[in-house]
């Protein structure tokens, strides 16, 4: 180690991953209870210091992975908190990661384990520091892409019935969707396909599955719903 900047106080860096889900409905975030102080026994996301031979991204990954056991998931950046007093262990700054999972893929065994619960959005706690700005902050986010980015999919089996694509665009946006309109728009996108597989488990009748096609989409990004 050098003695560079020696004379400039030091500071912790550590990142929050926002693990959103979707079930029954609702858009679902991933929350536990601290395992340690301070703040321990409050309401928080799951997150972590970023180590010596980590990048932000890496250790995002890290923390993310830690939590769902998944890899390769959408993931972005939202932003940096630095308020001088939102820790009050030690001046620390956080940067916020984003992340979509589908929740049927999801090892239950790690929620238990690490001691979380999925909490629908709308019904959140009051959770330690500024993560509920982070969590506002994480769902303008999605609101601004969702439209022109598929990220509706993420959220979603690899079948899935129009009903469940719609849901989840309304549980992102927090408003309804006409019907009629959305499967207008949605018959106009090649990379979503009709299979010809019927979904029973809503109704007698069924209802199709659809999937999303990544290799079309690549080929033709344009993408407004």
């Amino acid at each position: 180690m050098t003695s560079y900047y020696s004379e400039h106080t030091k500071v912790y860096v550590s990142v929050d991953g926002i693990v959103f889900g979707f079930e029954a409905g609702k858009l679902k975030l991933l929350i536990g209870k601290r395992q340690m102080d301070p703040g321990r026994g409050e309401w928080s996301l799951y997150g972590g210091f970023v180590g010596p031979q980590e990048s932000l991204e890496d250790a995002a990954h890290r923390v993310v992975f830690t939590l769902t056991g998944m890899k390769n998931l959408y993931m972005r950046q939202v932003g940096a908190y630095g308020a001088i007093d939102r820790d009050p262990g030690e001046r620390v700054i956080s940067v916020a990661y984003c992340a979509l999972i589908n929740v049927g893929d999801y090892d239950d065994k790690l929620r238990i384990e690490h001691h979380l619960e999925w909490v629908n959005v709308d019904e959140l706690p009051k959770l330690y520091s500024d993560h509920n700005q982070m969590i506002k902050d994480a769902i303008a986010q999605l609101r601004r892409r969702v439209n022109t980015q598929p990220l509706s999919f993420n959220l979603l089996p690899d079948l899935f019935t129009l009903t469940q694509l719609q849901q989840v665009m309304e549980a992102i946006l927090g408003e309804n969707i006409d019907k009629r309109n959305f499967r207008k728009r949605i018959k106009t996108f090649d990379f979503i396909e009709k299979t010809e597989i019927i979904d029973h488990t809503s109704s007698k009748r069924g209802a199709a599955l659809y999937r999303f096609n990544k290799k079309v989409y690549k080929e033709d990004p344009t993408f407004k719903l």
